[in-house]
């Protein structure tokens, strides 16, 4: 599903945020293994957040500011 998609829902990005918590139960916790679905949320929010404003507000996403910060990170490589 494309971000603009899961934009849309209610909450904003929720599939995605859930499809995080299943991939976890199911990798024993293993982030590094969860990885894509995590950018997935990133990919997600960085579009919620770019149709609605930083002030906008959704529980499955990460604050603005600290948003860019992980959406950097993921760019480098860390």
């Amino acid at each position: 599903m494309a971000p603009k998609d899961d934009i849309n829902t209610q909450p904003p990005c929720h599939p995605r945020a859930c499809a995080i918590q299943d991939c976890l139960t199911k990798n024993n916790y293993s982030e590094a293994k969860c990885q894509s679905v995590i950018n997935a949320l990133y990919e997600c929010c960085d579009a919620f957040y770019s149709k609605y404003g930083e002030d906008a507000s959704t529980v499955s996403c990460p604050k603005p500011k600290l948003l860019q910060l992980k959406l950097q990170q993921m760019r480098e490589g860390k």
